[in-house]
């Protein structure tokens, strides 16, 4: 990539006075609530969730996988142009790899996930800040690793859905999953609460103790979905020699609702109930107990838990958005962007 390509100057003042700390909200087209934009000084922090199973931002979910081609394809229209390479986009989902700069696909999915942002805007160039996470136990090993990985290029013109892009990526902040979900509703965990984030690939678990994040206690499980949806097709394989359709599975995953007869109906709830049980065993390994504390369960396994767990309702909250890390990613690097700008 050539680094003396400029940007021109647009909304964002890329080349004029920079502007000043702002949020701006616009509304989202839908007319039932705002989409609100963290702006420092005419960058727009953008949040990416970079899960296994799903990319995340704050207004939009979709598959992780980028199948890479030569050719453009033929029935396809969400796929990313880079490097005169086409990458379809959302057909499938991302292989469990503890090291997410293995290959170059979530770089791509990144781009994606940029210009879904950038197009709800109505924009094609801009300044932009990544604002992305990491499982708990591994943002102190990898942060710097996964930064370069998407700094890479600070200039990048790439084409999404036929429309070019042209963006400069000004810098990136790595932040630990689970926690930035609640990092804007912190003041609201009193007492002694446990979050556990439940993704396609890891179950992150941690304590807040009246609001504060407790170094010592937090942990990274490989033990996400998938391993739900592994034990569902070898349930329902084993015991009727059907190879269930992926898209039966991730449907139930998503929405807790099997939409087929018996005995897959059944063969499905057990395996998943199964599952789940051994989450909270899982849990009560890492000193859970119902009476003592509450209990937020969020990520794509929260509906899960949700529709065949065995818990205290009193006790126990879910995080049901989505896209509820990348908002948090957005609104923790802001606020550290914030407490540099005022200490300068």
């Amino acid at each position: 990539m050539n680094e003396s390509l400029k940007i021109a100057g647009n909304q964002n003042c890329f080349m004029g006075k920079p502007k000043q700390l702002e949020i701006t909200t616009t509304p989202n087209g839908k007319g039932e609530e705002q989409m609100r934009d963290y702006n420092m000084n005419g960058t727009l922090i953008i949040g990416c969730d970079h899960g296994y199973g799903n990319i995340k931002t704050a207004h939009f979910c979709f598959k992780a996988s980028a199948e890479a081609s030569e050719t453009a394809p033929i029935f396809s229209k969400d796929y990313v142009k880079y490097e005169d390479k086409y990458y379809v986009i959302s057909e499938g989902h991302k292989s469990f790899l503890a090291d997410k700069i293995a290959d170059d696909d979530y770089y791509i999915l990144t781009l994606a996930a940029i210009a879904k942002e950038l197009e709800l805007r109505g924009l094609h160039e801009a300044k932009i800040h990544l604002a992305v996470g990491l499982p708990l136990k591994w943002v102190k090993a990898q942060r710097e690793s996964f930064k370069s990985y998407l700094l890479r290029n600070r200039y990048v013109d790439f084409e999404y859905r036929d429309k070019k892009y042209l963006v400069e990526l000004v810098d990136c902040t790595v932040m630990p999953q689970c926690y930035s979900a609640v990092a804007e509703t912190l003041k609201e965990f009193t007492g002694i609460n446990m979050l556990v984030d439940i993704g396609n690939g890891t179950m992150n678990i941690m304590y807040l103790n009246d609001r504060r994040a407790m170094e010592n206690k937090s942990w990274t499980e490989k033990f996400g979905v998938n391993q739900c949806a592994i034990r569902i097709r070898n349930k329902v394989l084993d015991e009727t020699g059907t190879n269930l359709m992926d898209d039966v599975i991730e449907r139930f995953l998503r929405t807790g609702v099997t939409k087929v007869d018996e005995p897959y109906n059944s063969l499905i709830i057990n395996a998943a109930a199964e599952y789940v049980a051994e989450i909270f065993a899982k849990l009560k390994d890492y000193e859970y107990n119902d009476k003592l504390m509450n209990l937020h369960i969020m990520g794509g396994g929260h509906k899960l838990v949700e529709t065949v767990g065995e818990y205290n309702p009193d006790k126990t909250f879910f995080i049901t958005d989505i896209c509820a890390t990348a908002k948090g990613y957005e609104y923790y690097c802001y606020m550290g962007l914030r407490r540099q700008n005022q200490n300068r």
